[in-house]
């Protein structure tokens, strides 16, 4: 157990914490230095994480983090540059994910320990990429379809968000959110294995 522990730790912190600033970086990009001031435009994974949320990760493999604080009324498209930033913890998940299948094809790394650690990093991202593109609340996925919405139907989303938390957390307790998943992690995964070999 302590052995599996130590196995995860490190692609459970890579994906939280590359996920997280990668939000705060791109709406600082756009305009918006919230995340800055709130020194979350750091690698430091104390400054993105939360306990409860990540001892759910290890355990459940569904969790969370600390929230990146985002103030939409600074960007010069809010709605655009709200979509650009909610897509850029999962595209950057995505992208750690290849880069490390890549790195594991080449051949340069001989310890398997290290090499089954790397795996489960470049797995860690993948999931974490896709089950935030659902979209339910508090999910990346909600905000893209929230800001591809009409103003009015955009605040009605937001008004009702939290009976579609409601369903997010029933599909978890009910383990239905594998069912969803599973297939769309499988296809990843069979992506990053041809990467790999």
């Amino acid at each position: 157990m302590e052995y599996d522990f130590l196995y995860r730790l490190p692609g459970l912190l890579v994906a939280i914490v590359i996920h997280e600033f990668s939000h705060g970086y791109i709406a600082y990009v756009l305009g918006d230095n919230t995340a800055k001031e709130a020194g979350r435009l750091t690698l430091n994974p104390l400054k993105h994480l939360d306990l409860i949320g990540f001892v759910f990760l290890l355990l459940f493999k569904f969790g969370w983090a600390k929230p990146v604080p985002i103030n939409s009324n600074n960007f010069k498209n809010r709605k655009r540059d709200m979509i650009a930033v909610s897509l850029a913890g999962p595209f950057s998940n995505f992208l750690i994910a290849i880069l490390i299948s890549l790195i594991i094809s080449m051949n340069i790394i001989s310890n398997y320990i290290l090499i089954n650690i790397l795996f489960i990093m470049s797995w860690y991202n993948l999931m974490l990429g896709i089950f935030n593109l659902l979209p339910f609340p508090p999910l990346d996925g909600s905000k893209v379809l929230a800001s591809l919405l009409p103003v009015k139907f955009e605040y009605l989303f937001y008004k009702y968000e939290k009976y579609l938390y409601i369903i997010l957390i029933l599909l978890i307790a009910t383990n239905t959110i594998n069912e969803i998943l599973s297939p769309i992690i499988d296809f990843g995964l069979n992506i990053l294995i041809k990467i790999i070999f």
